[in-house]
């Protein structure tokens, strides 16, 4: 049986904090593990990342070549039509701003983007800035009508 005052850590498993700075006797004085000046003795010393001592560093020294889409890429908030099943009624006219509402798109300022994935099985009016091929066969097999704003 273990009493409260019988407890203890496990050994090993408390290690006592470096003590720096306290006289030659503690192994760490002086200097406090920190060797001879240079900017890694100092007060928040030391370099940033990628910095080689003054040298051309490495992201600099290598060519840029290629194209990069990042710039011209076209950004969508993205909506299957099996959300827009489970939410809406037959007959609803949909747009941005019912989907916000909704709280199925997060942001009015971004285009849409309605996406084939699930099924349709009611007559929908939807207005979205772009539609799947496969998304605007099902809106039209169901019955509704797809808009491109």
């Amino acid at each position: 049986m273990i009493l409260l005052n019988d407890l203890h850590p496990a050994k090993g498993s408390n290690k006592k904090p470096k003590r720096l700075g306290q006289g030659p006797g503690s192994g760490n004085g002086k200097t406090a593990g920190k060797g001879n000046k240079g900017d890694k003795a100092r007060t928040g010393g030391g370099v940033r990342p990628g910095f080689e001592g003054g040298q051309m560093p490495l992201t600099r020294r290598t060519p840029k070549r290629g194209f990069n889409n990042y710039r011209f890429a076209k950004v969508f908030q993205i909506v299957n039509i099996a959300e827009l099943d489970k939410k809406f009624n037959a007959g609803d006219e949909i747009n941005s701003e019912v989907l916000l509402n909704a709280r199925i798109i997060r942001k009015k300022n971004i285009p849409v983007k309605i996406l084939g994935e699930g099924d349709l099985t009611k007559a929908l009016k939807i207005k979205a800035s772009a539609f799947s091929k496969s998304a605007s066969e099902k809106i039209k097999a169901a019955g509704g009508s797809c808009e491109v704003i």
